[in-house]
């Protein structure tokens, strides 16, 4: 599976941002768990949201009201709504994803990962 992600870019405190990963190269079942990490410098990457194929959703506690995860499982992309940023949202945000539910995964038993797409708020 691959996942290409995009939307990243540089945006003033209060602004938004919607991040787009495409999965793609996979064979069967779609993954099941996709999920949105970021990582600041300096710091550990850390989960921001997930989403399982049955629409269930989780998010830091950072970012709950602010932000929003969805599918397009038609066209197998998942986004990341951004809103009211702030300058400690900056980071490089990954997409994730996993053939098992989103509860029984940890961070480091995602299986497939992007590149990342650097965020920064200024």
């Amino acid at each position: 599976v691959q996942l290409v992600e995009s939307g990243g870019g540089s945006v003033q405190a209060g602004g938004s941002l919607r991040l787009s990963c495409a999965a793609r190269g996979y064979t069967g079942h779609r993954p099941y768990c996709m999920g949105w990490f970021r990582q600041a410098p300096g710091k550990e990457r850390e989960e921001v949201a997930t989403i399982d194929d049955d629409g269930s959703a989780s998010y830091a506690d950072s970012v709950k009201g602010l932000f929003t995860i969805s599918r397009d499982k038609a066209n197998d992309n998942t986004y990341l709504q951004m809103n009211a940023l702030k300058p400690t949202d900056t980071a490089m945000y990954y997409c994730a994803a996993d053939r098992y539910m989103c509860s029984m995964l940890t961070e480091a038993q995602f299986e497939y990962w992007g590149q990342g797409t650097q965020v920064t708020v200024s």
